[in-house]
């Protein structure tokens, strides 16, 4: 039992370190473009090699990071936020050329 537990206190702790970080990329990120000029923010980049991307979302946008089989890496940054995104259209199409070849 006692195993259990500390199996479960890990895995919550491993939770909320990756929630700390995130909140601390975004907080970064928000304060990077905060101290450019307001003309020259873009709300989109990256802290370290995370991406971030706080503009609006679109539906070209969210097209083109969650659906496009063409892409050359399966992950790409999120369609609004901090960190990656699964582009499910290049998922798809590994696993068609997979089955087909």
């Amino acid at each position: 039992m006692d195993t259990e537990k500390s199996g479960k206190k890990k895995s919550g702790g491993i939770k909320k370190f990756y929630k700390v970080v995130m909140l601390a990329i975004a907080v970064a990120a928000v304060t990077k473009e905060l101290r450019k000029d307001p003309e020259d923010r873009e709300w989109h980049g990256k802290v370290g090699f995370v991406p971030y991307e706080f503009r609006m979302p679109t539906i070209s946008r969210a097209k083109e990071r969650l659906w496009d089989p063409e892409a050359e890496h399966v992950l790409g940054p999120q369609v609004f936020g901090v960190g990656w995104t699964v582009n499910v259209g290049r998922v798809v199409a590994l696993v068609k050329e997979r089955v087909a070849g």
